[in-house]
């Protein structure tokens, strides 16, 4: 089979790795099995405790001996919640395996390549290998740091401005910016506010109007205990609150009788230790967080350089002066400014949604 043969099996591998919306903590696989140049079997990986994608595809074979395995990562070696991939397909017959990208899982980490091949079986990797990697930006970034993968959402005036000079901030933008941000919540491990937004908003931080609903944890960051325990985001599912030492024990008390879990973390200047919170947060297995920030909490994660990507909604409003915005972010000339790839952007209504993301 020739590249353009490869690529268009994998492109179709790729398409069915993306229907994972729900595939975390594990990544996104799609698999394609063809065999005397027809497809046989295809399938993804649904979730954890769900079949991985190589064997929904060989399930689905009639006959899989002698097939080519298009997969979009390399298949697993170690045994978790559901059998390897690898010696599966050994089993099966398979005559080549094509795979988009070496797993970053230190638990696979070639492993699986050396096992197909020891075994007799043609590797090939690297086909669309970029494309897969886009889809998996969040399960990689997780294997490299230990941290969640960190999306800052903000909602902003035509003049950069965050809400009205009293705070207001309801509504900047319109509902089909709000359904995006509702689907973009879906799709994270945990949608994480700072105690200046849960006293402005009050917000309840869950999933509304979309089928397939997940809904994802909730995340207050609080380093002093502002937030009254009978704020909307406690409620039912899981709610964490992130403080330190300057928050009272009654507090903190009242939270976990709410039945949020409290972590407290070190200081910083700015109030939490974000560093600290993202590798606590990391262990949880969360591969992104979906951050709906006010001003404080929005500069202090770019000012410590921990956002990877930026989901920006500009509402068709115009707030002037005296409302609040992003703050000092230590830039004193143009070259000290980071600059982001532009990944999207669409008009929505008379909103404009633009997404970005860190150049590494």
């Amino acid at each position: 089979m020739d590249n353009r043969t490869h690529e268009q099996h994998m492109r179709r591998a790729l398409e069915l790795a993306a229907r994972a919306t729900f595939a975390s903590p594990n990544p996104k696989v799609g698999s394609v099995l063809v065999r005397e140049g027809e497809v046989v079997g295809e399938g993804h990986h649904a979730g954890t405790g769900h079949p991985h994608a190589e064997i929904v595809a060989l399930s689905a074979a009639r006959e899989s001996a002698g097939a080519t395995a298009y997969v979009t990562l390399e298949p697993c070696t170690h045994q978790g919640r559901t059998p390897p991939c690898a010696p599966a397909l050994i089993e099966a017959g398979i005559a080549r395996v094509v795979v988009a990208m070496q797993d970053p899982d230190l638990r696979v980490g070639g492993r699986g390549l050396a096992q197909l091949a020891e075994a007799g079986v043609e590797v090939i990797t690297g086909v669309l290998e970029d494309e897969a990697r886009a889809l998996n930006r969040t399960y990689i970034h997780h294997r490299r740091t230990g941290r969640p993968f960190v999306s800052l959402k903000l909602a902003l005036s035509l003049d950069g401005r965050l809400a009205a000079p009293d705070g207001s901030a309801r509504w900047i933008t319109g509902p089909g910016a709000r359904r995006e941000a509702h689907r973009r919540r879906m799709e994270a491990d945990a949608v994480v506010v700072g105690s200046g937004t849960a006293l402005a908003d009050d917000p309840s931080l869950t999933v509304r109007d979309l089928p397939a609903v997940r809904q994802p944890a909730r995340v207050l960051v609080d380093s002093s205990g502002r937030t009254s325990a009978r704020a909307r985001l406690f409620g039912e599912g899981e709610v964490v609150v992130v403080t330190t030492d300057a928050c009272s024990h009654d507090v903190q008390t009242a939270w976990k009788e709410t039945g949020a879990e409290v972590l407290v973390l070190p200081r910083s200047a700015d109030g939490v230790d974000l560093v600290a919170m993202l590798d606590a947060l990391g262990q949880r297995d969360w591969l992104e967080l979906y951050v709906e920030a006010g001003g404080q909490l929005a500069t202090s994660l770019l000012r410590a350089d921990l956002v990877d990507r930026l989901d920006i909604h500009h509402g068709p409003v115009l707030l002037g002066r005296g409302g609040p915005e992003i703050g000092e972010l230590a830039v004193a000339a143009i070259h000290d400014a980071r600059r982001w790839r532009l990944l999207s952007a669409e008009a929505v209504d008379d909103d404009v949604l633009m997404s970005y993301e860190r150049n590494s």
